[in-house]
């Protein structure tokens, strides 16, 4: 996990993000299945594919009886999660820091006659009092903002005593980055020699790119160990791990699909680390 950066950088890594993820997360997805409009039925395409991508997302969901809570959700994306989090019955609160994303699940919201209760703001300094809300969701944004531990404290600051969030951010021990990231650098120290090690852009570039290739302005990753230790003002923590990339074998003698890995390897070095942290239920 990288050192937050300082208050003039967080300025600028701000701008960056805002300029960034305008772009909705989810238009390499939406493109790749022929999705070019926001149609009723373009939108349910688009939510079925993904949630075919990560079956597992509605685990942190369907167990919670969300009906008539107040719901935070931090970075929304194509408005996926959201929208199921309002058929759920939650009553639902969107931020993210950038207008595109807002405007789609505002668009979602009234499409569905509810109130669009979503805000353009950023999730080190959220506009919103201390304990408003029973559950936070915020599924891989925060280890974008480049303060980790103050937006996981805002996090904890804004939920009620009791509740619930659900924070998604990636694994520094991944399958992914043990092989792409961690051995060529100890190949490289081994063997004394320059090898081909990948920049920080790189392994960006990795997990999170818009349409013309550009990699995310910041992203941190995390152990288990480390998630343990953000989340430490919390009175009860569990963490999961979950998502994997296909592979093949040595020799390409096997290519192997992600949903294969989905159930078994995948749950122990998989890309993301889901983390359910409950707030202590005393000041």
């Amino acid at each position: 996990m990288e050192t937050a950066v300082d208050d003039s950088s967080q300025r600028s890594l701000d701008r960056r993000n805002a300029e960034f993820w305008n772009e909705l997360c989810g238009t390499g997805l939406a493109r790749a299945i022929g999705i070019t409009d926001v149609t009723t039925e373009s939108l349910r395409r688009f939510d079925d594919a993904y949630f075919g991508m990560y079956p597992y997302l509605m685990d942190y969901v369907t167990p919670y009886a969300l009906n008539g809570k107040k719901v935070l959700e931090i970075g929304l994306g194509y408005g996926t999660l959201g929208q199921r989090l309002v058929e759920r019955g939650a009553d639902y609160h969107g931020l993210d820091i950038s207008p595109g994303p807002v405007m789609m699940m505002r668009y979602r919201l009234q499409q569905l006659g509810r109130q669009p209760n979503v805000r353009e703001g950023s999730a080190l300094e959220m506009p919103y009092d201390a304990e408003t809300f029973d559950y936070v969701y915020s599924i891989g944004c925060l280890h974008h903002t480049g303060n980790l531990q103050r937006a996981i404290a805002e996090v904890h600051r804004v939920l009620k005593l009791g509740g619930r969030s659900i924070i998604m951010l990636y694994n520094r021990h991944s399958f992914r980055q043990i092989v792409r990231v961690t051995l060529p650098r100890w190949r490289e120290w081994l063997n004394r020699r320059k090898a081909k090690v990948l920049s920080g852009e790189d392994v960006r570039a990795m997990y999170d790119t818009n349409s013309v290739g550009e990699a995310a302005p910041h992203t941190d990753y995390v152990t288990r160990q480390e998630a343990g230790r953000l989340f430490a003002g919390f009175s009860r923590v569990c963490i999961d791990v979950q998502n994997f990339d296909s592979f093949w074998l040595p020799g390409r003698i096997l290519f192997i699909p992600r949903e294969n890995c989905l159930n078994n390897i995948g749950r122990v070095l998989g890309l993301d680390l889901y983390i359910t942290a409950v707030k202590r239920e005393t000041s």
